[in-house]
C-alpha cells in the first residue's frame, strides 16, 4: 500500500523529479506531481508525494519544515478530497 503526503509552499520552479528525489533519501517513492494552474499552467506551489505504507511517518517528521529549493515546506498527510458540492 502506498499513503498520500501533502507538500506545501514549493517553489514555483520545483519539478516533479526533484520533489521525487528530495523525499526518495527518506521514503520509497511510489509517485510525485506538483499541481499546476489549469489556463497557465504554472505550479500552483504545492504538490503530493506517494509513499510506501511503512515510510509515511517517517517522511513526514523527517521533511515538514526542511528547506527545498530556499522555502520552508510543509509536509503532512493529505486528507481525501472533499466535493465542492
Amino acid at each position: 500500500m502506498a499513503r498520500t503526503l501533502y507538500v506545501g509552499n514549493l517553489p514555483w520552479g520545483t519539478t516533479e523529479d526533484e520533489l521525487a528525489q528530495a523525499f526518495s533519501q527518506h521514503a520509497q517513492v511510489v509517485s510525485a506531481r506538483i499541481i499546476t494552474d489549469r489556463e497557465t499552467g504554472r505550479s500552483r506551489g504545492f504538490g503530493f508525494v506517494e509513499v510506501a505504507d511503512q515510510d509515511a511517518e517517517q517522511a513526514v517528521e523527517s521533511m515538514n519544515g526542511t528547506q527545498l529549493g530556499g522555502r520552508d515546506i510543509i509536509v503532512n498527510e493529505a486528507r481525501p478530497r472533499q466535493n465542492k458540492y
